[in-house]
């Protein structure tokens, strides 16, 4: 970290956002902001000390900070020295900036499944995709669905009763007469139809309902997961992490169609069979091993309004090694880390020029996202530091210091923004007059169309702030061909973007945190 008396002297001579950006003078009055001139205070986040930091949190030494593994609990250790020399406080006293995350890592399940006698078996005829404690379904327990699909304009749970039943669902989505998907009128793809998507939109409509459990007839995909699923089991693998709860979590299981049929003769053709003629037995043997992540966090407190809280976030961890190569994770999300830690810097500098935010900031390094937005739901739905009622607002950073391919064309000087009106027209309009007047950066907001079949909006971590009404703004470069591969490396970041985007998180947050009223929620979530 550079000498903060030296810094601020150069920071004197800069006033703009980005290195070749001009700072637009016009008459958008943002709030509380006109006495003091922030620009001198982000142009202290450079490429220079962004580029550093992530040489060395991107590096082999980190081991690809997996969570809950040596890399992932060096990766935290170095972010707490970090605020730490900053001189920058954790929430939690007595120098503790670690929250406890308990996780559970699940071993690959096996079910023991018979039907009229016969067996069937394990990765030849289904796999379990979740299972929470030991099992034992009936044929009394499932409820056939369809489609398992739940829209506006169509749903396969009108007048049915799932709760605390296992609902049976087959893949797909049925047509109309033009050929097109009956929930959109497009024959495109639906998250209804899309793979993985189309997996976890059946499981949310199947939980909405009150269901216990899914069982999901999708050979296609049953060809593509049975084998990954069958060599964990034999090499004794470790499978999936999730959060350790006293509450259990919704049983998935995936069939083939010899199973399914078993199940009922003509449930590939009959759209809702009444009754599952059957005698099932199911049985399921779930073993986890207890683990302990940890997300760090530390705080500026607030000097006229400290009760209010902004959260800007990124994830800590990534892939960890895999067959002896290292997956750094420089851009995911080594980038949003380490932008976080200059945007803190940042904010220090001000508080010790007698110019602290109004609102307080808490600085939220979490664990867990390639896992599941493990560490952020923790935080959320478990244990928040700080009242979720009194968050104004989360500004989450994954990936923003490369290009993607298909903007290789024309203006470089671009972020997505997703989320940002989703629940708030008030903190859309702040970010964009903040950009306009000081960054003029190019804010694309093709991944915030509501049909991205790509649904980032789901797949970050601000998404566990906004399901609980808080508005958000999530800021990503978009996917490149480094893309969760062991090339994703510190050497291919694109500085001058990186140093761009993170200034314009730190302007946005400026502006946040010392503006008279907190964004309004003026739409529900989802």
């Amino acid at each position: 970290m550079k000498q903060l008396i030296l810094v601020f002297f150069v920071a004197l001579l800069i006033t703009n956002c980005a290195t070749t950006s001009k700072n637009n003078a016009s008459t958008i009055q943002l709030n509380e902001a006109k006495v003091v001139d922030p620009s001198k205070y982000a142009s202290t986040i450079t490429q220079e000390e962004l580029k550093e930091m992530l040489y060395k949190y991107a590096s082999d030494e980190f081991e690809g900070r997996e969570t809950g593994e040596k890399g992932q609990k060096l990766a935290v250790e170095y972010l707490k020295t970090q605020y730490q020399s900053l001189e920058i406080p954790t929430p939690l006293g007595d120098d503790n900036y670690f929250q406890k995350v308990p996780l559970e890592k699940q071993s690959v399940s096996e079910a023991k499944i018979s039907v009229n006698g016969k067996d069937f078996k394990s990765f030849e005829d289904h796999i379990v995709l979740r299972a929470s404690g030991n099992t034992e379904i009936t044929t009394e327990d499932i409820v056939y669905v369809g489609y398992g699909i739940h829209a506006e304009n169509y749903s396969d749970y009108k007048e049915i009763d799932v709760k605390n039943k296992i609902v049976l669902a087959k893949a797909g989505e049925p047509k109309d007469a033009d050929g097109n998907y009956i929930t959109t009128g497009s024959a495109e793809d639906t998250k209804w139809t899309n793979g993985r998507q189309s997996l976890s939109s059946k499981r949310d409509a199947a939980t909405e309902h009150g269901a216990k459990g899914l069982i999901l007839l999708d050979s296609y995909m049953f060809t593509r997961y049975a084998p990954y699923y069958q060599r964990q089991a034999e090499s004794g693998t470790s499978g999936r992490l999730s959060l350790k709860s006293n509450e259990s979590e919704m049983m998935m299981l995936m069939i083939n169609e010899n199973l399914a049929k078993a199940l009922h003769p003509s449930i590939l053709e009959d759209e809702k069979p009444k009754n599952l003629k059957t005698n099932l037995s199911l049985a399921i043997e779930n073993k986890s091993e207890e683990i302990t992540s940890e997300n760090v966090v530390a705080y500026i407190k607030g000097s006229t309004k400290p009760e209010e809280i902004l959260v800007i976030s990124a994830h800590l961890d990534h892939e960890g090694i895999k067959n002896g190569e290292v997956y750094n994770g420089a851009d995911d999300d080594g980038s949003g880390t380490i932008a976080i830690l200059e945007i803190a810097e940042a904010f220090k500098i001000a508080e010790k020029s007698g110019h602290e935010p109004k609102r307080s900031i808490l600085f939220l390094h979490v664990t867990g996202e390639e896992k599941g937005l493990l560490g952020s739901r923790h935080y959320t739905d478990n244990n928040p530091i700080f009242p979720l009622e009194n968050t104004v607002a989360n500004l989450n950073i994954d990936m923003i210091g490369r290009t993607d391919p298909k903007r290789k064309e024309g203006n470089r000087n671009y972020v997505y923004l997703i989320g940002s009106d989703k629940l708030s027209t008030d903190l859309h309009n702040i970010s964009e007059e903040v950009n306009k007047k000081y960054c003029n950066i190019e804010l694309d907001y093709t991944f915030n169309d509501d049909n991205d079949p790509n649904r980032f909006y789901y797949r970050s971590d601000h998404y566990n702030f906004a399901k609980n009404n808080i508005p958000v703004i999530f800021y990503f470069n978009g996917t490149h061909d480094d893309y969760h591969q062991p090339s994703d490396t510190p050497d291919k970041i694109e500085y001058d973007l990186l140093e761009n985007r993170a200034r314009l998180v730190f302007h946005t947050a400026w502006e946040i945190a010392n503006r008279e009223n907190k964004p309004i929620v003026d739409k529900a979530t989802e």
